[in-house]
């Protein structure tokens, strides 16, 4: 397809191992093994396709990308052929000696996640005794090391209400840039949305506190502010437009236009196996199949925003309706809303417990006591 844009980064899903367990996990529900991972050398050829198609960026995210032995190597080759590097983790196993071979290589950027601000509060969402602590200790090493920083508060009904303590703590470790980010309901999370999803009131509040935060923190901390479209009255551009903006490779070489697309059906997304990343973002199908209008259905195809919100997410439209084309119900004219707003109901009942993801086994329901694992 002719006059298609480069992307502006690469995600680049090195693994999908990871120590914590978090209930709203982004990974697909079925993870892929340490055995179906790129080796290193096709990984480094995927870095270097990257970036002579136009990318900028390359964000090593996972699973826990700190799991993979050849990690700085990665690092040190995509430095090399000119992309700007960001490492996305959840930084328990980020160690002193790590950083170190991690500056070493050329890694330009750290991001953190942080389940909350109270230790056992945290910890209980990450199942993972320690985690909290462990993160302030990464992050501390971060800034020391002199790297750009960047926190990742992730947020949902159970820890909204120290929402202005996770602000301050990012600003007490230095960080330049704030995530305040809302669960994104599809995958692991939507498992869990009963648990995870905020009221109207909380969401209100919350963007309250941001809103005051921006204005009182301008020049030391740029917040963005990421929040559910359960409530919301017009869909987002999710991704900034399928296929638009941004490619996610997996750990097993299978190319995406988002993170979440596999939940898609009817699509076969091409491995970096066996094509190029140049014919995938150009030519592939499963790249193509939401670019530009002509595939919606109204009231997305003659409304005014379709080259603005480009019909929503894709995601959450099939994961709220079952159909991949239709419109997502964040918009209020969609024929489908009703089944966001049953959705939003429910956040009237307590929470349920959290339904956790066991790695190499089956889900397992908890709510009290962390557990450390490997």
């Amino acid at each position: 397809m002719p006059g298609i844009d480069p992307p502006l980064a690469l995600l680049a899903e090195v693994t999908h191992r990871c120590p914590l367990q978090c209930p709203y996990c982004s990974n697909p529900l079925e993870l892929e093994r340490a055995g179906s991972e790129l080796d290193t050398a096709t990984w480094k050829r995927v870095l270097s396709e990257a970036a002579a198609l136009g990318a900028m960026q390359v964000h090593f995210s996972g699973g826990e990308p700190l799991a993979r032995r050849d990690l700085e190597e990665l690092v040190r080759h995509a430095v090399s052929v000119g992309l700007y590097t960001n490492l996305i983790t959840s930084a328990v196993t980020l160690t002193a000696a790590r950083l170190e071979t991690l500056v070493a290589a050329g890694i330009d950027h750290v991001q953190i996640s942080f389940q909350d601000v109270e230790d056992m509060a945290g910890d209980r969402v990450a199942g993972f005794k320690g985690a909290q602590r462990l993160k302030r200790e990464a992050a501390a090493r971060v800034r020391a090391a002199g790297l750009p920083l960047t926190l990742n508060a992730v947020m949902h009904r159970q820890n909204l209400a120290h929402l202005p303590d996770m602000i301050e703590q990012a600003v007490e470790l230095g960080a330049g840039r704030l995530e305040v980010a809302h669960v994104q309901y599809y995958g692991w999370a939507l498992a869990n949305r009963a648990a995870l999803l905020p009221s109207r009131a909380q969401l209100d509040a919350a963007t309250a506190i941001v809103e005051a935060a921006r204005e009182r923190l301008r020049g030391r901390l740029v917040i963005d502010y990421v929040v559910p479209d359960y409530h919301a009255a017009l869909p987002k551009a999710c991704m900034g437009g399928w296929a638009r903006r941004f490619m996610n490779v997996t750990p097993s070489g299978k190319a995406l236009p988002c993170h979440a697309a596999e939940t898609l059906p009817g699509l076969e997304f091409p491995s970096v196996r066996e094509m190029s990343l140049a014919a995938i973002w150009r030519e592939s199908d499963a790249f193509n199949r939401f670019r530009g209008t002509d595939w919606m259905l109204e009231p997305c195809r003659s409304c005014e925003r379709r080259e603005v919100d480009w019909g929503g997410c894709r995601c959450q439209a099939f994961a709220l309706t079952g159909n991949i084309r239709a419109t997502d119900p964040a918009c209020a004219l969609a024929p489908d809303r009703k089944a966001l707003e049953a959705a939003v109901r429910a956040t009237e009942a307590p929470p349920p417990d959290f339904t956790y993801r066991r790695i190499g086994g089956e889900p397992a329901e908890r709510a009290a006591t962390p557990t450390t694992t490997g």
